[in-house]
């Protein structure tokens, strides 16, 4: 008998723990169907807006290409006709900040003759990235790059961007929450309910940078007409996502 009586107060902790733990896990399921109602509840609606800009700056991925018989001559090659291209680029006024070093390597130039492989020489390309910060002198700077670089010039394309582009976000983005505000009117009228305030808000932006993919050579022995550019307009586009309570 004295076994029993000192087993109650344990059945009743067991008892106690197993109530609290129903309770909490009642508690779990009411607030994520509570939670899971409030999602599928409001008006959903996306808003879009664009703004242009003007580009101010231009980005040029250009370098060398020297190929000879072996990796000294053909560095030696690049390594030359580079640092005349770099004397072109602060000779026009590009600071050493605007100028970056994309790409440098040595591949072996292999040529394939009844299944065999041959290396006949090797290749050395030093590509960097130039951002040109005056626009109107863009044409002259790649002509004095192509005639200091010569044949071993690689220009492989133009972007056109604009330095400070936060206005222009601005700008598209109010008019994507005035977008997404009329479209949510327009859906409450017709529904008969009354609009609230917004619960949910989100954006995206997207830059839609123009690029012109330019390869440029050098004839030694003609004339060169001057290079023309032309950067036309950058669209800056906003969507936002709102979701709006009904009263």
């Amino acid at each position: 008998m004295r076994k029993v009586w000192w087993l109650i107060p344990s059945l009743v902790v067991v008892l106690a723990l197993v109530a609290v733990g129903c309770a909490s896990q009642n508690h779990e399921l009411a607030y994520s169907s509570s939670q899971s109602s409030q999602q599928n509840t409001g008006i959903w609606v996306t808003g879009t807006g664009t703004s242009m800009a003007v580009p101010d700056i231009a980005k040029i991925t250009l370098g060398i290409e020297a190929q000879a018989e072996t990796v000294a001559s053909a560095q030696t090659m690049a390594t030359e006709a580079m640092d005349k291209v770099m004397q072109a680029l602060q000779a026009d006024g590009v600071a050493e900040k605007d100028i970056q070093t994309q790409r440098y390597s040595i591949c072996p130039v292999i040529k394939w003759n009844g299944g065999e492989q041959t290396t006949t020489g090797y290749r050395v390309s030093n590509m960097v990235l130039v951002k040109l910060r005056d626009l109107d002198n863009a044409g002259s700077v790649i002509d004095d790059v192509v005639d200091a670089g010569g044949d071993l010039i690689r220009i492989q394309g133009i972007t056109f961007a604009v330095d400070n582009p936060m206005p222009y976000y601005e700008a598209a983005r109010v008019k994507a929450v005035q977008d997404a505000y009329a479209k949510a009117i327009q859906l409450a009228d017709t529904s008969g309910v009354q609009l609230g305030k917004p619960s949910y808000i989100s954006d995206s932006s997207i830059y839609w940078p123009y690029r012109n993919d330019f390869w440029g050579y050098k004839d030694q022995g003609a004339s060169m007409p001057e290079t023309a550019i032309s950067p036309g307009e950058l669209e800056v586009s906003v969507s936002v996502q709102i979701v709006y309570t009904i009263l």
